[in-house]
């Protein structure tokens, strides 16, 4: 109990002390987010309680694959550190789970629950009696999956064949969360859920409360024992199968492997294209990254089938590139503090070796899916391969040139800890690189998509002249800015502080706390309004695409559609404006840097 304690004061100690910058903002907008979902979850209780066992397996999804999608997951507090303290397995386990549940997820997860308690109460006071420990047992196995899951993820990880198929996973799972409008949908035409999901749904681990709780208002009480007692056995499972992962964490020894081909090369820029391909095809965060981009854009294209809808199919190959994109957005930054190598040679190419070798990864793909699933939909030929196009040399030139002006410290390959895929200590802001890596792939498409749905044909070039600018102009940018702020960016990979000089944009953490808010809220806003309920419905209606999935203007009567098309994407214009006009106003001077940090700390 004593260590329990101890290690949930430390979490508390490091949560309070941390909450500042940009980390602060991160954590306040997510925690909004989560309330808003959890206020959801209840008020399911009260008006579709047949929908409580989905939402839940969904909240169990999101405590299993939130974390490995995250990186590891919460290690405010590792294992390692306690290593020299020889605790047993199980007594470092129980502290950490009880640490694990010192935050804000665990918090919003419980008031989720308690839609068990509502749901209860209106059943009866027997059925609200029983939904209290059942919601507390509930929290209790959603905390010890997570921590089991991203446990035996890193362990996993340690093959190439393990990595492919975590990415294959972990893509799917996605793809299926970014689709759930055709679930919806689907939802919709049965009238309700359908049986068979119902059952599935109480099956499983997340329905064993919903199952407690419904059993006490039917007066089944040997079913309300075996509910909570497998709750309860199921718990105890977890953490003994997580102490004896943690014992394997600690004390795993990684071994260096030989006999490798050596490379050949007569440029410089070869060597280091032949030392990415070597990178791409034996790091296993990269080859976890092609898989999971392969698999999400595969099955975010299949879902709609689902419905009988096949012309997303053309769009595997792109989504694809556009996820792979983002998934390479620091690149620079993954290197760890091996950049120095690339900086004693800053005339070694190294910008286009790793454009052509991720170009070598990345095309063959793209065309393998793109070709024949246009042909199999007959088209559209000229907007799916005018966009292809052009995502290949902006993918190419923004990878290296967004890595180096936004670039995140990264964790050095070999002191990454029990989750390979965790290369970053600041997983909030290589997340925000991904999403802005998105927004401008989709950038560097617009002109030839709209040339291709104007002129048809016409856009193929311009999709191919986009391509090779942003592969040259964009690449030449990364370059030098990367022999121009080099030691800067060095610097930043060591000590996770960045240099900034006089004159440069202020940074988000260095805003006063009153206009974080206001910049989080507008980037995060920004993107939804300018694409989804902007850029995509005005594509849907100029190509006649039959579906309104949740796009806001095509549910509106027709004269107002293309109006509120309109005011959307002026809409996330002007919110990505605001947010770059903060940034400007707190523009950094020698003499301003002492006032900005005044401000940053001040009560507003």
């Amino acid at each position: 109990m004593a260590v329990a304690l101890t290690m949930a004061r430390m979490k508390i100690a490091i949560i309070r002390n941390s909450m500042t910058g940009q980390r602060a903002g991160l954590i306040t907008l997510g925690g909004l987010l989560g309330v808003a979902l959890a206020v959801g979850t209840i008020a399911l209780s009260l008006t579709g309680p047949e929908l409580l066992g989905p939402a839940y397996a969904v909240w169990m999804l999101g405590w299993i694959l939130g974390p490995v999608f995250a990186g590891g997951g919460d290690e405010t507090i590792r294992p390692e550190f306690f290593a020299p303290l020889g605790l047993p397995p199980r007594r470092l386990a129980a502290g950490l789970l009880a640490a694990a549940f010192v935050g804000i997820a665990p918090v919003i997860s419980l008031l989720a629950l308690t839609g068990l308690a509502v749901f209860g109460i209106r059943q009866g006071v027997a059925a609200g009696l029983v939904a209290l420990p059942a919601l507390l047992l509930q929290l209790v196995v959603f905390v010890l999956l997570s921590k089991v899951a991203v446990a035996v993820f890193g362990l996993a990880l340690r093959s190439r064949v393990s990595a492919i198929a975590a990415g294959l996973i972990n893509g799917m799972v996605l793809a299926l969360l970014g689709q759930g409008w055709v679930f919806a949908v689907a939802y919709s035409e049965a009238g309700g859920v359908p049986p068979v999901v119902a059952d599935v749904v109480r099956a499983v681990p997340s329905g064993w409360g919903l199952v407690a709780v419904e059993s006490a208002a039917a007066g089944r009480w040997g079913r309300v024992a075996a509910a909570l007692a497998a709750l309860a056995l199921l718990a105890v499972l977890l953490l003994a199968a997580w102490a004896v992962l943690l014992t394997r964490r600690v004390g795993r020894a990684r071994a260096a492997t030989g006999g490798r081909r050596p490379m050949r090369a007569t440029t410089a820029t070869g060597a280091v294209l032949g030392k990415e391909t070597r990178t791409w095809s034996r790091d296993l965060v990269r080859t976890h990254q092609l898989t999971f981009a392969l698999a999400y854009g595969v099955f975010f294209a299949a879902i709609p089938l689902l419905m009988g809808w096949d012309q997303m199919l053309p769009w595997a190959g792109p989504i694809f590139i556009l996820m792979a994109a983002a998934m390479s957005a620091n690149i620079y930054g993954t290197d760890g503090t091996a950049l120095w190598l690339t900086l004693l040679t800053p005339r070694a190419g190294d910008v286009r070796g790793r454009q052509l070798a991720w170009l070598l990864f990345v095309t063959p793909v793209a065309l393998a899916l793109t070709l024949p699933l246009t042909a199999l939909v007959d088209g559209p030929w000229p907007l799916v391969l005018s966009i292809m196009f052009a995502l290949l040399g902006g993918g190419a030139g923004l990878v290296p040139l967004v890595s180096v002006y936004g670039l995140v410290p990264g964790i050095d390959p070999h002191k990454r800890g029990g989750n390979p895929l965790r290369t970053t200590e600041d997983d909030g802001s290589a997340t925000g690189m991904m999403y802005a890596m998105l927004a401008l792939g989709l950038l560097t498409a617009l002109p030839a998509g709209i040339v291709a749905l104007r002129y048809g044909w016409a856009g193929v070039p311009v999709g191919l002249a986009t391509g090779v600018l942003c592969w040259w102009g964009l690449g030449a940018l990364a370059a030098r800015r990367l022999r121009g702020h080099g030691p800067e960016l060095l610097h930043l990979m060591r000590t996770g502080r960045r240099d900034t000089g006089a004159g440069t944009m202020a940074r988000y953490e260095d805003l006063p706390r009153r206009d974080q808010a206001i910049v989080g809220l507008c980037m995060t806003l920004c993107p939804i309004a300018l694409f989804p309920q902007g850029i995509v419905p005005g594509v849907f209606k100029i190509t006649g695409v039959d579906s309104r999935a949740w796009f806001l203007a095509l549910y509106l009567p027709s004269w107002a559609q293309w109006p509120t098309i309109i005011l959307m994407v002026l809409l996330g214009v002007a919110l990505g404006a605001a947010s770059i006009h903060l940034l400007q106003k707190y523009r950094r001077r020698p003499d301003h840097a002492e006032m900005i940090e005044r401000a940053r700390h001040s009560p507003d």
